[in-house]
Parts: C-alpha cells; sequence; structure tokens
C-alpha cells in the first residue's frame, strides 16, 4: 500500500515543478505515475484524465484528486489535492509579498517571457504522447479538425460532437469499461 506522505511528496513535487497549467503538466504526470511510480498503466490513467478534463476546477487539481482517491481512498484524494495545490499557493503568496519590489524588473520580466515557450512545447509534448496512444482515433481527430478549421466550425459544436461521440462510444462498448 502506498503510504499518504508518498502521495504527498509525489504531487507536492509535480505541483513544485511545473509551469504553464494542467495541459502542460499532462506528460510530467503521466511519467510520474505511470512510468516512474507505476502506481497504474496508461489505460487506467486516460479515463482519469478525461474526467479531470471534465470535472468543474482546476484540472491538475482534478487529476491529483482521481489518482490520489484511487490509491488511498478519501485520505489520499485530500493529501495528493493539498500536495498539487501547496506550491503554487506558497509560490503565489511569496510573490504576493514581493511583488511591489520585483514587478517593475526587467530581469524578471524577461524570464516570465522566456517561460512562455516552454510551456507551448510541454502542452505540444503531451499531446503528441496522448495522440500516440490513441492510435486508431488520431487519423479521424486529424481529419475532423482540419475540416473545423478549412470550413470555420464552431468550437463549441466541435466540444459538443465530441461529447456526443464520447456518450455514443462508451454506450456501444459499455462492457469493457464495467469489467
Amino acid at each position: 500500500m502506498i503510504g499518504l506522505t508518498k502521495i504527498f511528496l509525489v504531487f507536492f513535487k509535480l505541483g513544485a515543478f511545473s509551469f504553464g497549467g494542467g495541459y502542460a503538466m499532462i506528460l510530467l504526470i503521466q511519467r510520474e505515475i505511470i512510468d516512474k511510480q507505476k502506481w497504474m498503466e496508461t489505460a487506467d490513467f486516460l479515463p482519469i484524465l478525461a474526467l479531470a478534463q471534465s470535472a468543474p476546477g482546476p484540472m491538475v487539481v482534478n487529476t491529483a484528486i482521481s489518482i490520489g482517491y484511487r490509491m488511498r481512498k478519501t485520505p489520499g484524494a485530500l493529501i495528493a489535492a493539498l500536495g498539487s495545490i501547496l506550491p503554487s499557493f506558497l509560490t503565489m503568496l511569496f510573490i504576493a509579498i514581493l511583488f511591489k519590489e520585483v514587478s517593475d524588473n526587467e530581469v524578471v520580466e524577461r524570464i516570465f517571457k522566456g517561460i512562455r515557450p516552454a510551456v507551448v512545447s510541454l502542452i505540444l509534448t503531451a499531446v503528441i504522447a496522448f495522440a500516440k496512444s490513441v492510435k486508431r482515433w488520431t487519423y479521424i481527430v486529424s481529419i475532423a479538425t482540419a475540416l473545423a478549421i478549412f470550413y470555420g466550425i464552431s468550437p463549441l459544436l466541435i466540444i459538443i460532437g465530441g461529447i456526443i461521440t464520447g456518450v455514443i462510444y462508451t454506450y456501444i462498448n459499455r462492457k469493457k469499461f464495467t469489467q
């Protein structure tokens, strides 16, 4: 059984060394939880990720709660959430205290401008990594996205279409999900 301290430390580390929000952190969470800690397989992680994206609130916290709950039920969920939130909270508290001193500092502005491309690359890396794990859908999604951009289809319609497609797919394959 995985200890609560271990769950806290893993999610604290993820929260402390991740920049750019939820989508930029997906690959880091995957590497830590699946590859390094071996707490679950990719097939188990993808539904957690889908649920975390669908639920209200920050995706990273939702993912931490789901994984923590899977590991140690309610105490695990609470500890994972605390671990993922605490680094950002402490950082924001520190920045708020020192903001007046560094707000006009040119070095600080350059650092934040330098972080932006890194965040974009993290997001793209996560998208590519997950596209590879869903091989049969990659071709269909690529064509659908290209057609949507070409014809100027509203992103809202794409999201609604994705929801409907997911519900139909889950309904058709419900036996696979209940085993």
